[in-house]
């Protein structure tokens, strides 16, 4: 007699991604103790499958595999099936996806891997289609039952686990250069990374297109303190490739994935927080060094998007807006001319000429992909119409097509929340606020950052996840890093002194619980957490900087504004560890480039105390000063940067310091620019 198919336990998950397979006839289970032990108790080895809810090939896969019962059974047969959300558990993902590099094989999402029954990797792969996962399945369940074969798979499998305990940093253990921190290492780190650009369309050379924030915000800040006009040139190309492309919905606002072709035309159409975060960051400080109209607008529409729809009840932000709906990729956000033609009506010539559609269309099934070819100005010019109408016109088409829009069928959302991606979010609207002083966007920043307080504290630490009231996961170092990063900067924009030390207090968090004395970076996971086959560092930026790169700033910011000597030397000294690899590969470190820039001179701290702290703290916040921390209050303060320091003659009075030594008190943030500079 046959044994029953084991029973799908996804119904009783919360992350919308593994309920989206709740009803597979694959017998699911989460990552956790009881699957691990049952694979160990039955010795059957392991398929683990890990992708993400906004992941098109993820749902491919599903409906020609995991909804197929010939398939579901050969795999309950031979195999305990594991489902992972990649953004709940990046740890997980984290180690298996080095594991499939390990393999030489390149990696992306699904990530579908054969583990030993002690989770242990020793074959795997990205999307299989139905007749290839099947014929895999098959071959490796048989060859597991005979005795020799298991033992050779065993074998491989013990190496990959060997190398996969190996230290990050030996991957980027190149002699560090004997002048340390240096402007000549730096000048040759710039060398390298203008080698990679696209000079035509911006971004870096080659397809797909990802938007890299880290990159130009990078430049922005040599831009600052050399002055190099080319490096300007290149980040405002890129910004503006990616607002005029297909990358930005042109309708709605807000940003895609990443562009699949080098112009930025046809996008991957997912929307994911995170992007939109550090995207929000960029746009803003670019306005800052080169205000524009333009720049402005993709600030406002995607705070917009943002609030319309990617925000809960609650006050926190949702994890993403997938690629498909009606069964297609990008449908909710295209058109034919035809569709154009009913919702716009006579005035849908312009608009096509103004978004580049045509009867044609640019994409699938005869649709276009809305994107821009010229600025307002030019087009104004070419079609005979005044610059102001121009914008009236704009507003008034996007109006339309977005009510009509959400006539639609909607795209899914995945509403769970994360903390690293809501902090990067929180971080956006932060320097959104600074640069536009709109005081909506500290309304929602504020709101978010209560949110994230009442519902993701763990005791004296944090949860990773939030949904339906509930949270599960405990934080990773990137949870810590990014909040932390946000709590300060939501502290120069308030001068609320809580927000700064539970800025301190996480800090103190990850220096017990993350931190690797001997090689002077974080483990990614908590040492109280669960121990996977290997623990992690994470030195390289992906989509999301480094969370080591980040605590080094955190540390950088937070010395400065706590006087601690300690938190700032530990900055610089884990900059060192990864400096060689840093110029040799900035657009792989670009976030720790730009705490290359803040080393190689001293940062500013400016202490703005009197009435009108506020006023002047958000005249000066216009101005783009990457290198400077911030510091105020209307009366005396507790923090040390507002120690000894008062308003003198009863006036608003700012100090500029560097290195703790002072410049001549002044009473107006004119005088303080000029003690900048």
């Amino acid at each position: 007699m046959s044994r029953p198919a084991p029973a799908n336990r996804l119904a009783r998950e919360t992350s919308p991604y593994l309920l989206q397979h709740a009803r597979n006839p694959v017998g699911w289970h989460a990552w956790n103790e009881e699957a691990l032990q049952r694979a160990r108790t039955e010795q059957k080895p392991i398929v683990l499958s890990i992708g993400y809810a906004a992941c098109h090939w993820c749902h491919v896969m599903e409906h020609e595999s995991f909804e197929n019962p010939e398939v579901a059974a050969v795999m309950n047969t031979y195999f305990v099936c594991i489902k992972v959300d990649r953004e709940e558990r990046p740890d997980v993902d984290q180690v298996y996806m080095d594991a499939l590099h390990a393999m030489g094989v390149q990696g992306g999402w699904p990530l579908n891997m054969f583990l030993t029954p002690e989770a242990k990797p020793f074959y795997g792969g990205t999307y299989f289609p139905a007749r290839s996962w099947m014929q895999l399945l098959t071959s490796i369940g048989q060859a597991y039952q005979q005795r020799e074969d298991r033992e050779q798979l065993e074998a491989s499998a013990e190496q990959f686990a060997w190398g996969l305990q190996a230290s990050a940093l030996d991957k980027y253990r190149v002699s560090t250069s004997a002048e340390g921190l240096s402007k000549a290492q730096f000048d040759l780190l710039l060398q390298n990374m203008a080698g990679k650009f696209d000079h035509v369309t911006g971004g870096l050379d080659g397809a797909p297109k990802f938007p890299m924030p880290g990159v130009w915000r990078f430049l922005l800040r040599v831009h600052q303190r050399t002055g190099n006009t080319s490096l300007l040139t290149q980040t405002m190309l890129t910004l503006r490739g990616m607002a005029w492309g297909g990358l930005y919905d042109q309708v709605g606002g807000g940003f895609a994935r990443y562009s699949v072709d080098d112009a930025w035309l046809v996008p991957h159409f997912e929307k994911m927080l995170y992007d939109n975060g550090q995207l929000l960051s960029l746009y803003s400080e670019a306005y800052q060094v080169q205000p524009s109209e333009w720049l402005r607008q993709v600030v406002y529409q995607t705070v917009a998007f943002i609030r319309r729809e990617l925000t809960s009840p609650e006050g926190g932000f949702c994890a993403s807006l997938d690629a498909d709906s009606e069964g297609e990729e990008g449908r909710f956000y295209v058109f034919t001319q035809d569709e154009l033609r009913d919702i716009l009506g006579s005035e849908e010539p312009l608009a096509s000429a103004y978004y580049t559609c045509t009867a044609a269309g640019n994409w699938e099934h005869g649709r276009n992909i809305l994107h821009r070819r010229q600025a307002d100005d030019d087009f104004a010019r070419e079609h005979q119409l005044a610059p102001e109408m121009v914008a009236e016109l704009v507003r008034g088409w996007q109006q339309k097509l977005l009510k009509a829009r959400a006539q639609r069928p909607r795209p899914a959302l995945d509403d769970k929340i994360l903390t690293s991606w809501n902090a990067l979010l929180l971080q956006g609207l932060l320097d959104a606020y600074r640069a536009f002083a709109e005081p909506e966007f500290l309304a929602l920043a504020l709101r978010n950052a209560r949110f994230l307080h009442d519902n993701l504290r763990n005791g004296a630490g944090l949860w990773r996840n939030y949904k339906n009231g509930r949270a599960t996961i405990p934080g990773f170092l990137e949870d810590y890093a990014l909040l932390v990063q946000a709590l300060i900067s939501l502290y120069e924009a308030t001068f609320e002194e809580s927000w700064l030390h539970e800025a301190g207090q996480l800090t103190e968090y990850t220096l017990t619980h993350f931190f690797d004395a001997a090689e002077e970076q974080f483990f990614y996971t908590d040492a109280t957490g669960e121990q996977l086959i290997a623990r992690k560092k994470d030195l390289a930026d992906n989509v999301i900087p480094s969370s080591n790169s980040v605590m080094a700033h955190n540390l950088h910011r937070l010395g400065l504004h706590l006087s601690r000597s300690t938190y700032t030397e530990l900055a610089a000294a884990m900059l060192r560890r990864v400096q060689a690899m840093v110029v040799q590969e900035p657009q792989a470190f670009a976030n720790w480039a730009s705490l290359y820039v803040a080393l190689l001179h001293p940062t500013a701290e400016i202490t703005i105390v009197g009435p009108e702290a506020e006023v002047y703290r958000r005249e000066l916040s216009a101005h783009f000063l990457p290198n400077v921390v911030v510091a105020g209050a209307q009366e005396d303060g507790t923090l040390p940067l507002l120690e000894g320091r008062e308003a003198l003659q009863g006036r608003t009075t700012l100090y500029v310091c560097f290195n703790s030594a002072c410049q001549l008190p002044v009473h107006s943030v004119a005088e303080a620019l000029a003690q900048l500079r």
